[in-house]
C-alpha cells in the first residue's frame, strides 16, 4: 500500500489535501497507505486522475507488489536526514537481502542518478575516500 503514498508525495499533497480532494477522511487515506484497508474503485479513479497515472496502474499496484515506472520498480520514499542519512524500507531491505551491519557500495552518475550495492558484511573493509579527499 506505500504506493499511494509514493505517488502521493510525487505530487507533493499531504494525507490531508489527498483526503479532501478524495472527499474521505484523513485516516481513511492514513489506513489505505499501511494496508489496513482498500480503497473503492470511484476513490482509485478520482486518484490514478490526480496522480496522472492509467486507473490499470492504480488498481494493481495495490496488489501486485511494487509499482513499476520506465522498468524500474518504485519501493517507497525516504527522506534525508540532517546528516546526509536515509532509512530503507523494510520492503527494500527484504527484497535485497539487505541486514544490519551489511557494507553498501554508493555508486553515482549525475545524469541517472544514485545506486546501491549490497557487498554483504566484509571482514577487513576497505574504505574507499572520494575524489579530491
Amino acid at each position: 500500500m506505500n504506493q499511494i503514498r509514493i505517488f502521493r508525495s510525487q505530487r507533493g499533497l499531504t494525507q490531508e489535501e489527498l483526503a479532501e480532494q478524495l472527499d474521505v477522511s484523513r485516516q481513511t487515506v492514513a489506513k489505505w497507505e499501511r494496508g489496513d484497508t482498500l480503497p473503492d474503485i470511484a476513490s482509485c479513479v478520482r486518484m490514478a486522475d490526480i496522480f496522472g497515472i492509467p486507473v490499470e496502474m492504480m488498481v494493481r499496484s495495490l496488489t501486485d507488489g511494487p509499482p513499476t515506472v520506465n522498468g524500474k520498480k518504485m519501493y517507497g520514499c525516504v527522506r534525508v536526514n540532517d546528516k546526509g542519512q536515509i532509512t530503507l524500507p523494510v520492503n527494500v531491505r527484504e527484497a535485497f537481502g539487505i541486514s544490519p551491519g551489511d557494507l553498501m557500495l554508493v555508486l553515482a552518475d549525475t545524469e541517472k542518478g544514485i545506486a546501491l550495492v549490497n557487498m554483504g558484511v566484509m571482514s577487513g573493509e576497505t574504505i574507499v575516500k572520494e575524489e579530491g579527499t
